[in-house]
């Protein structure tokens, strides 16, 4: 089971490789082309044939890194979501944006809560972002959405010493899929408790 897993990640990781690679190429424009004689590769969308294996192997990619990571974390700590420690929540963005959303300030100010009832307790804030744009871009949207869950933290009453901030971009994504169920999830900052 654990080798078909492995295997699964294996190709998903190449099949995502090929596709950034061949993504990132120039691509010469052929008169046909202009004329709309040819069409370009795109990944299935839902519906189409091909999409329920490339989400599969999606799925079995993230539950193959969730069970590494599982594994390899402190037995203190327990994965709720993605990277967060439990009993914290992660907090989700829209695409291209730090800001936080109406509907993730709920979980931060659970988040709050946890924190005022445990106050020896650490956070590091973990910025991510979807693969979407340049490496530099991302960390520094990474960083900006991880500064916003702080600022938001430290007005619900958390003093700013236990909260520290790092931004990761795109390069730890939960998802390897190339579409907007996988950058949804990618799009994330996760709340790790530290000692």
């Amino acid at each position: 089971m654990r080798k078909t897993l492995l295997l699964v990640l294996i190709v998903t990781i190449a099949f995502g490789l090929a596709l950034s690679v061949g993504g990132c190429a120039k691509k010469k424009v052929t008169a046909e082309e202009e004329m709309g004689a040819a069409t370009e590769e795109r990944a299935p969308q839902p519906g189409e044939p091909g999409y329920e294996k490339i989400y599969e192997e999606s799925m079995a990619a993230k539950q193959e890194s969730l069970d590494a990571q599982a594994a390899s974390m402190d037995k203190e700590h327990e994965i709720l979501e993605g990277r967060t420690s439990a009993p914290l929540l992660p907090v989700y963005f829209d695409f291209d944006k730090s800001n936080i959303r109406q509907d993730q300030r709920t979980r931060l100010e659970k988040n709050a809560d946890y924190l005022k009832q445990n106050k020896a307790v650490k956070v590091r804030i973990e910025g991510n972002c979807d693969e979407r744009g340049t490496s530099e871009y991302n960390m520094a949207l990474g960083e900006r959405r991880s500064i916003n869950a702080k600022k938001y933290l430290v007005n619900l009453g958390i003093h700013s010493d236990r909260l520290h901030t790092i931004s990761y971009g795109e390069e730890k994504p939960l998802l390897y899929g190339h579409d907007e169920l996988s950058w949804a999830q990618n799009r994330r900052d996760d709340l790790v408790l530290v000692k």
